[in-house]
């Protein structure tokens, strides 16, 4: 099926506005009605209301929060999953699987909610109904027949609350296998290794109060707020208006970077706004490592110059280790090197250093733009370097700050789903359930999807996600998931990863967040972790879409008794999920008096030593610097570097719309933004189609049909639509260490186009 042609303009320098207010009135009121839908959002993100299916930004304390505490984006969150229209067996029956797979991701999420179990029976063209308890069956049954518990792997996408994820690790465990890989595996693995190397610790260490209250110097790299973490821009401008500078690190001058104009004030929504960036570095596309490096190297040379102005110290001295072998590394650093990688001027890193000496406290802010990279965990340490050389690491508004792109995904992380858990936390989990845990690490994505392939999974399960889209190797992938006996999800609206199914597949419809979960006539909360390691309550207000559906705990609970019996408690955990946080609170360190905290408002925040204490868990118990060789992805003459991206109307891999306000694409999304002087340097011309093609070892990959369009990216750089590019993306393109997906890094040629943009 081919996609419309999209209208391309310039970049949009403002954010937010009128017209933000006024599209999500009119996406609230089409998905879900006037007045439910006014309703359903003034519960969103509110002490006794539900938190936000789409981003993980942090809240304001109870007594700040706003009436209207959303953005445009997690608006749209909440009325795509709060919509009236309903994917049903009707729906199932007049659409074969087939002919679903000729429309694109857009068009199937927007048909509605799934209304009730469905099951692909082998050799079907479509699915249709199936019971609650004949889909548990089915699955145990498939379950029971593997002739190895690590034959099956367990996704989870990280909208999954604190219990649901609980229950699920154990389920996975229980069987014998520890395959849980999520979505963090390609998104912030490359954070969590870096900074559990370099601080004990696999999370951020600054709380919204540092950012708004306290930092002088905030510098967000590789992110794009404005578009991501709208709800980012609020906190950006109580910090400027306090008088603190905001350097943007970003390739493209994305529309967060210029004026925000706030909805909640006047001056927002009828004055000019809030300018929010002081400084933009236009870096070319994976130099962060190269500028973290020359700033580093900058400031130990004024520290050479000026004894005792520069750097901490004490803070060295008492805290960290390594600082000497680290210092010789940046003093044999090669400017033109660090120019040519970054793509910035010496004469801009020190102008930029300038600001980070005039400021005694200061936050780096990162995203997918520096974990999706083959460098990215020496990159994210070098940044650590960074923070530490002038003690900006367990003081008010200062400190590392990965921002996580989904509402749970660092929850899901904390209660067990990883397949390298540790000794301690399984230890503690045989303690508290009676069972011995496998202890051999498991699959994590990429290695899940390379399983599949060789014919190594039987059964796929996914707790939500749409995994065939969100991963790299488009075709490689569909084709390891039609590999296995049965796959498995458990979703709230049909998408592509549903029509890539195993021999035999079933769809089991849960409730969204903003739902109502009542379990024998009693109203269960559950509980999530921001970027910010705040947990809290999330209560759905919303009438289930449909009476068939179920909560993730009560799918899961439902699964586990199936399959083992209630020796575990099954049925009582999927009835009372204040018994599963009992048992969180034994098994997780940090949620003690879990049931009372989570009740009280806003939650309460989970231990961080480097910023609680300036205590460090790693082998030493002190915080390392790390030697970090400068480099960078180069493509050849004639290629560009390609990096992938998400447009305003898109959440992940669920896109709202076809329009990209902010960068001026109206109408489609198949689009590859090119600096004019490429463009004419390739032969090619704004507007023109162009296929898009990867190069690497193991063979070319083709993206057919994108509109070539002049954009103000750097030299040699490009940017296309994530999961439009994904195709693009070789299995076996991860970066070190975390194998997270090489997705904003990809070498690419362009090529006028053979035949029109397909769907998918």
């Amino acid at each position: 099926m081919s996609e419309p042609e999209p209208r391309t303009g310039g970049p949009e320098h403002r954010s937010v506005g009128v017209r933000s207010v006024t599209e999500t009135v009119r996406y609230a009121r089409e998905e879900m009605g006037p007045v439910r839908g006014l309703r359903t959002l003034l519960a969103l993100n509110q002490v006794d209301g539900f938190d936000c299916p789409s981003c993980a930004w942090a809240d304001p304390p109870p007594g700040e929060r706003k009436r209207a505490e959303f953005c445009e984006n997690g608006a749209k969150a909440v009325a795509w999953e709060a919509t009236r229209r309903r994917v049903d067996r009707a729906f199932f029956a007049a659409h074969s699987v087939a002919e679903l797979r000729g429309h694109d991701g857009h068009w199937l999420e927007s048909q509605g909610r799934l209304a009730e179990p469905m099951h692909l029976a082998p050799g079907a063209t479509h699915y249709a109904p199936i019971p609650w308890d004949e889909a548990f069956a089915l699955a145990a049954s498939r379950l029971r027949a593997m002739d190895d518990p690590d034959r099956a792997v367990f996704y989870t996408s990280g909208r999954t609350s604190n219990e649901a994820a609980f229950v699920y690790q154990l389920l996975a465990r229980r069987l014998g296998t520890n395959n849980l890989p999520d979505c963090s595996n390609m998104c912030h693995e490359s954070s969590g290794a870096a900074l559990g190397e370099t601080l004990g610790v696999g999370k951020g260490e600054v709380t919204l109060e540092d950012i708004t209250d306290h930092a002088a110097l905030i510098m967000v790299v590789g992110q794009n707020p404005g578009t991501r973490h709208p709800r980012m821009l609020t906190a950006l401008e109580q910090a400027k208006h306090r008088g603190a500078k905001v350097v943007a690190v970003n390739p493209l001058p994305e529309a967060g970077f210029g004026r925000f104009r706030n909805p909640q004030s006047l001056r927002g929504l009828a004055g000019p706004g809030t300018p929010l960036t002081d400084r933009h570095l236009p870096i070319r596309v994976n130099g962060d490592l190269a500028l973290f490096a020359g700033l580093n190297r900058v400031l130990l040379e004024a520290e050479d110059a000026a004894p005792g102005s520069v750097l901490d110290h004490d803070f060295i001295d008492r805290y960290c280790e390594g600082f000497e072998e680290a210092a010789a590394g940046w003093r044999a650093l090669d400017w033109a090197r660090i120019q040519e990688l970054s793509g910035l001027s010496r004469r801009t890193i020190e102008y930029t250093a300038a600001d980070v000496m005039n400021a005694d406290s200061v936050i780096v802010c990162w995203a997918m733009g520096l974990t999706q990279h083959r460098n990215a965990v020496p990159t994210i340490r070098e940044i650590v370097n960074f923070l530490l050389l002038r003690g900006n690491i367990g003081r008010p508004g200062a400190g590392p700050a990965p921002i996580r792109g989904h509402s749970n995904v660092q929850g899901d992380r904390t209660v067990g789903i990883w397949e390298k858990m540790p000794d301690a936390f399984l230890d503690r989990l045989r303690d508290e359930f009676g069972f011995e845990p496998p202890r051999a690490h498991g699959l994590d994505t990429v290695d899940s999807i390379r399983a599949m392939r060789d014919g190594k999974v039987d059964v796929f399960f996914a707790l939500g996600g749409n995994f065939a889209a969100a991963t790299p190797d488009t075709a490689v992938t569909e084709a390891a998931l039609a590999s296995c006996a049965l796959t498995v999800h458990v979703a709230t609206k049909l998408n592509r990863s549903h029509l890539c199914h195993g021999a035999e597949a079933l769809l089991l419809p849960c409730l969204g967040r903003t739902e109502r979960d009542v379990r024998d006539g009693v109203d269960q909360f559950v509980t999530v972790e921001d970027s910010m390691a705040t947990v809290q309550a999330s209560r759905g207000r919303l009438l289930p879409g449909s009476p068939e559906l179920r909560s993730e705990v009560a799918i899961v609970t439902g699964l586990g008794q199936q399959l083992f019996g209630d020796a575990l408690g099954w049925s009582e955990m999927g009835r009372d999920y204040s018994v599963i946080r009992r048992h969180i609170e034994h098994v997780v360190p940090g949620f003690h008096a879990f049931e009372a905290r989570a009740a009280q408002p806003g939650g309460f925040m989970l231990p961080r030593g480097p910023h609680d204490s300036r205590t460090f868990p790693t082998a030493s118990g002190r915080a390392r610097f790390t030697v970090n060789p400068v480099s960078a992805a180069e493509a050849p003459e004639g290629r560009l570097l390609l990096t992938t991206v998400r447009s305003h109307d898109q959440f992940n891999t669920t896109v709202y719309g076809l329009d990209d306000r902010y960068r001026g694409v109206r109408g489609g999304r198949r689009v590859v933004f090119v600096s004019g002087e490429d463009l004419r340097e390739l032969g090619l011309h704004d507007g023109q189609l162009v296929d898009l093609v990867s190069e690497y070892p193991d063979g070319e990959r083709r993206a057919p049909g994108f509109r070539a369009t002049r954009y103000p990216t750097p030299r040699g750089c490009a940017a296309a639509y994530f999961p439009e590019a994904n195709v693009l993306v070789p299995l076996d393109s991860t970066a070190e260490t975390s194998n997270t997906p090489n997705t904003k890094s990809v070498v690419i040629r362009l090529e006028p186009a053979t035949g029109p943009a397909t769907a998918g």
